[in-house]
């Protein structure tokens, strides 16, 4: 069976090149010592940072989701083949070189979405909304009710990385249990979904850049880290070892965090 690409997938696979570049933070794959030095690495913290009036170098990326690749519904995600073993067929489906940015960013999405997941991790890539809310609703309940949060700008200039104050006590989210969906550099939206069991605490953050910016961040803090690859940026990035320091780290604003509902 031939595929041919809509046209919103043609026009989503024109924005993949603002997604190449972007920050390798949420990978679990290998690193370079020098990848310490980006300045996009700038979004992890320890618990001992969430106090009124800490100042801390931060980067966040100026996308407007609304201009952001959207999730396909599921028919039209279900008719692509989404896996490493097609790329070559896919490179060719989106018009990509094979020694493109494009073609590379590709590859390393099929490496996070069929790498084994970690002790204690359930995981899933999404390529649909459908199939989003399948998982999550598989990890929270599916008679539960869910809340999302989002990092939201509330006043923003054109600079990236700036110091950013807390203004107020960071606000916790008391839930049993959440699903934070990262997005990942695609033609079209996939969003790398994932559950670790322990303790992990989810934080709403109101921050003032020395710029101006005004954001409501979302954060979160894995209380126990002792499983993670060793060769995580986050321990590089903070000076830790696995198992001595929990992590914590801010959501861009196009990732998603799902919760039962704190409302009756």
């Amino acid at each position: 069976m031939e595929f041919r690409p809509t046209l919103s997938i043609l026009l989503h696979a024109l924005l993949l090149c603002q997604f190449v570049s972007e920050s390798r933070a949420r990978d679990i794959a290998k690193t370079s010592p020098e990848e310490t030095l980006n300045p996009q690495l700038n979004i992890f913290f320890t618990p001992k940072d969430l106090k009124i009036g800490k100042m801390m170098p931060l980067f966040f990326a100026l996308k407007d989701p609304s201009t952001s690749p959207h999730l396909l519904p599921r028919k039209e995600a279900n008719s692509i083949p989404f896996s490493s073993s097609n790329l070559t067929y896919l490179l060719k489906f989106f018009t990509f070189s094979k020694d493109s940015p494009q073609a590379k960013a590709m590859e390393d999405t099929f490496f996070h979405c069929e790498i084994s997941a970690m002790n204690g991790e359930s995981k899933f890539c999404a390529t649909s909304l459908e199939s989003m809310l399948d998982f999550v609703q598989e990890i929270l309940g599916f008679n539960t009710k869910l809340d999302v949060y989002t990092t939201e700008f509330l006043k923003k200039s054109p600079v990236t990385l700036q110091n950013y104050t807390i203004l107020q006590k960071p606000k916790e989210i008391l839930v049993p249990k959440l699903v934070a969906c990262h997005t990942l550099p695609y033609p079209y939206a996939v969003f790398y979904c994932h559950m670790q069991k322990g303790e992990n605490k989810l934080f709403k953050i109101s921050l003032l850049g020395e710029n101006g910016d005004r954001i409501e961040a979302a954060a979160i803090c894995h209380m126990d880290t002792k499983e993670w690859n060793h060769d995580h940026v986050a321990f590089r990035v903070l000076k830790v070892l696995p198992g001595s320091s929990p992590v914590c780290h801010f959501f861009p604003v196009d990732n998603l965090v799902w919760v039962p509902s704190l409302s009756m």
